[in-house]
């Protein structure tokens, strides 16, 4: 089974199933066509973070999440004059991961040569994949900046100047040629395994390192209003690879929750589900109550403002004590009937950074709904892909790439890809867990899922949409395992989210009681929750989410899977 936000991906991670591949052989060939499928929200430049489980095996996570550049100090910010580190453009800029992991996954637990499984991402992007609305608009909203300052990115996405028309084919065949050369290099070498790391030596050592390097020295127009260089590499590619790591593993009964570190906001989703433990929650004909959708939002509130207190790519998270029945507790008794306005860390030594406070009741771009909110600037909040896998054996895979989105950077006119823009996550505040520092990775919102029933792996899910990535899994586990819906009913029941933290992305705003509810929920409870003191946002009836899934009976059996129905390109396939 395959559950992925593109059909094409789908499609291509069952072709692989049925000529023979595993969970992680699909995985692998989704993820490329996905680079294709929704540049504006994944390409080659991004990062990958994963969970899987081998058959037979535990849980494991996959950390295709790169590292601040060398030359990345909060120093050189302060001399540039900036107090956040811009959201597009190339200062933002960290070592792209989604190669190197995709690859390592694929050596480690594939089955079947880079080639055969790279094959239908190069198809794609030498014939063309059909134009979405939203890469339309995203290209739209940017056509100005592309223009006027991005010309290769012009030169790329505006044919004869003018935005790809919604339906129509677009091409991109020098990357087609970037990934031939990738495999050609490759293929100079004999064997499966040692085919797959001369691929990743030739772009994190050779000519894409080389390419990223030169192109970085050139500066461009970023969000901050001028012109910048880079600070990327060929020397950071080459010194940075993927890498496993352990997951965290926090039981709920026969269920066990399954999340990457607090590198990245995964945790979060562990401590709401902990502080709602002992609570009573309810969904009626397949709707959640008022009282649930405001004892979640309060749960998420404080759970998001430890994420910023404590949460970094650093070895002093006390994350046994943040995902602690006992912590849990003591947040648990702040919730109260009204909502909340207030950013609440626990714990005494509780690091928040100052910025924050400046742009408190800013604008938090409530209309990230799982594709990207996208400026002129090519400032961007919220996009992200995701992929699910489960084959017959019982690998499973749940992977959330991200990054590279064609608005994130000018491309790079060799290789048909550009930047990421992912270190705007940290803050240029000395003495935080997320603070800028050179190798480190940004805290980032990319949070794949996996639960265990019974110590088995069982299910796979995630969604794209920055910070509310794990409010809207939160959803998707209420309604799933705490009240019985399948799959399906669980991905299509109304879903919500808050604003009330700091958004990762810049400018880093946040509106302390903004809830934003889909309206399904009825007008009796959009009522109820008003009077509860949330700054209420009706989202429409089908805006929030874009989650997948898929599952697997422990004892063997029946395999399901299930996609968003939001935005009408979610697909789900299997046999």
């Amino acid at each position: 089974m395959v559950a992925s936000t593109h059909w094409l991906a789908s499609a291509s991670g069952m072709a692989v199933l049925e000529d023979g591949g595993n969970a992680f052989d699909a995985a692998v060939a989704a993820g490329f066509v996905l680079q294709v499928a929704e540049p504006h929200l994944n390409g080659p430049g991004g990062q990958v973070p994963a969970i899987f489980a081998p058959a037979g095996g535990g849980p494991r996570v996959l950390c295709g999440q790169g590292g601040a550049p060398a030359a990345a100090t909060i120093g050189h910010f302060d001399d540039l004059g900036l107090k956040l580190i811009p959201g597009s453009g190339l200062l933002p800029a960290t070592v792209s991961g989604a190669w190197d992991a995709w690859l390592l996954l694929l050596r480690d637990y594939g089955t079947k040569p880079l080639r055969d499984v790279l094959g239908y991402a190069i198809s794609y992007a030498w014939n063309g994949i059909p134009v979405l609305g939203r890469i339309a608009s995203t290209i739209d909203t940017v056509s100005d900046l592309f223009a006027t300052h991005w010309p290769t990115s012009a030169q790329l996405w505006l044919p004869d100047g003018d935005t790809p028309t919604v339906g129509s084919l677009h091409s991109n065949r020098v990357l087609a040629r970037t990934w031939q050369r990738l495999l050609g290099e490759a293929e100079t070498v004999s064997g499966r395994e040692e085919q797959i790391d001369a691929a990743r030596r030739a772009w994190a050592q050779g000519f894409v390192a080389e390419a990223v390097d030169a192109f970085s020295r050139t500066a461009f127009r970023d969000d901050s209003g001028r012109d910048h260089a880079g600070l990327l590499t060929g020397d950071d590619l080459a010194s940075w690879e993927a890498s496993y790591e352990d997951a965290i593993v926090a039981d709920f009964g026969e269920w066990s929750l399954v999340k990457c570190g607090a590198w990245t906001q995964g945790p979060t989703l562990v401590q709401q589900l902990r502080i709602l433990e002992e609570l009573d929650l309810s969904y009626v004909d397949g709707k959640p109550t008022a009282r649930t959708i405001h004892l979640a939002t309060e749960a998420a509130k404080l759970a998001f403002a430890d994420r910023e207190a404590w949460y970094g790519d650093t070895g002093d998270v006390p994350i046994e004590r943040l995902l602690s029945r006992e912590y849990a507790a003591q947040r648990r008794a702040l919730i109260g009937d009204e909502a909340s306005d207030r950013l609440r860390p626990g714990g005494d030594d509780a690091r928040m950074p100052k910025m924050i406070e400046r742009t408190r009741n800013t604008a938090a771009g409530s209309g990230a709904i799982g594709e990207p909110t996208v400026e002129p600037q090519g400032r961007t909040r919220g996009d992200t892909v995701h992929i699910d896998v489960v084959d017959a054996a019982g690998n499973i895979v749940s992977a959330t790439p991200s990054g590279g989105w064609l608005q994130s950077s000018p491309t790079i006119p060799e290789l048909g890809f550009c930047l990421d823009s992912r270190a705007q996550m940290f803050w240029l505040e000395d003495g935080l867990p997320n603070s800028l520092a050179p190798g480190k990775r940004p805290r980032i919102t990319l949070s794949p899922s996996m639960a265990l029933r019974d110590g088995e792996p069982t299910l796979a899910f995630g969604t794209p949409g920055g910070d509310q990535q794990d409010q809207w899994q939160l959803c998707f586990w209420l309604a799933h395992v705490g009240a019985g819906l399948n799959l399906q009913e669980s991905i299509d029941a109304p879903a919500w989210h808050t604003t009330a933290f700091p958004s990762s992305f810049y400018p880093r705003a946040w509106t302390p009681k903004e809830l934003v509810v889909e309206s399904r929920v009825g007008e009796g409870v959009l009522a109820e929750l008003s009077d509860r003191g949330h700054d209420v946002v009706d989202a429409g009836p089908w805006a929030l989410g874009r989650l997948s899934a898929v599952s697997r009976d422990p004892n063997g059996g029946i395999l399901r899977a299930a996609a968003n129905a939001r935005g009408m390109q979610g697909y789900a396939v299997g046999r």
